[in-house]
């Protein structure tokens, strides 16, 4: 009889999972919306600060009703305060690139950070990777390029811009995997968002009457409060919705849906916005998750194989 593992999730906990996941996926492309609609009128970095504003206040009461203690020991904020300031920057860059560029350009080159981790771990934190998964990720570089050559040509030096979000966010989640184990996820998005919006105030108060079209903070009219508002809190409950996600089910099986963020933003950037990729860009996209979901692969069977090494009775 075989013995069935206490820990494995169960059926119903896993399909609750892929259902947040998706949730993240439909979510997630409504704050890129929410942020281009807002930047024809208001800069970059006020829009950035207001995702982290609103982040804030909303998970500041869902902390206090979960009874959950914001004490964290004082080896882990500067990793809090390194873990904002990358997704503050992030967020900045992707902010300032959608501002011109359409949402699936922009968000199709920042999937290049899964490469990145993979290449970090392998090359910094000398973690065990395969040559196919080195070779899969640097076809996703390859599928990048394919990307950012046509919008180079169309909007210049501000293409480079989500490779910036990229960088920033692979360190990001090799940040958040040494974090997640020693900080409740909710206490860990509300420090998120109260680090953040202690960094972005100031710079805000300094930039005022600089003249700055990324910086230079305006006062929001009419319709652009909710768009501003809608930043906040499609980012708040698009990562929540992915945290509970990975809680719930094994990341191999959620990982490949992550793609579907793809597709959604395309839809949402050609109803909205009336763009839609070319052909080039189009191309660069299908190499890029194609080398994602065989890198995704080739992690399923070395795990199974490990799994299987493990099991083996010693001769």
């Amino acid at each position: 009889m075989t013995r069935v593992d206490q820990a494995a999730p169960s059926t119903d906990r896993i399909l609750a999972g892929v259902a947040l996941m998706i949730g993240f996926c439909v979510t997630a492309p409504l704050l890129d919306v929410a942020a281009k609609l807002a930047s024809s009128s208001v800069p970059v970095g006020q829009i950035t600060a207001a995702r982290f504003i609103v982040q804030c206040l909303l998970m500041a009461p869902v902390v206090m009703l979960m009874g959950l203690s914001l004490r964290v020991g004082r080896g882990l904020w500067f990793a809090l305060v390194i873990r904002a300031t990358l997704l503050l920057l992030s967020t900045f860059c992707f902010i300032a690139a959608i501002r011109v560029m359409p949402l699936a350009d922009a968000l199709a080159i920042v999937f290049v950070a899964p490469f990145i981790v993979l290449l970090v771990g392998k090359f910094y934190l000398s973690e065990d990777v395969g040559p196919r998964r080195v070779a899969a990720a640097l076809v996703g570089f390859v599928g990048v390029l394919f990307v950012i050559q046509p919008s180079f040509s169309a909007f210049g030096a501000v293409a480079l811009f989500p490779l910036g979000t990229a960088v920033g966010f692979a360190f990001y989640i090799l940040v958040t995997r040494g974090l997640s184990r020693k900080v409740h996820p909710v206490t860990l998005q509300f420090y998120t968002g109260l680090i953040a919006s202690a960094l972005c105030l100031p710079i805000m108060f300094l930039a005022d009457g600089t003249g700055s079209d990324l910086l230079d903070p305006v006062w929001p009219q009419g319709i652009t409060w909710v768009w501003l508002l809608g930043v906040g809190l499609f980012a708040t409950v698009s990562h929540m919705m992915m945290t509970y996600a990975l809680s719930m089910a094994p990341s191999a099986t959620l990982a490949p849906l992550q793609y579907l963020e793809l597709p959604v933003a395309t839809l949402l950037g050609y109803l909205v916005f009336g763009d839609f990729p070319n052909a080039l860009t189009l191309t660069g996209i299908a190499i890029i998750i194609g080398a994602g979901l065989y890198m995704i692969h080739r992690e399923r069977v070395t795990a199974r194989e490990l799994i299987t090494e493990r099991a083996a009775p010693p001769i």
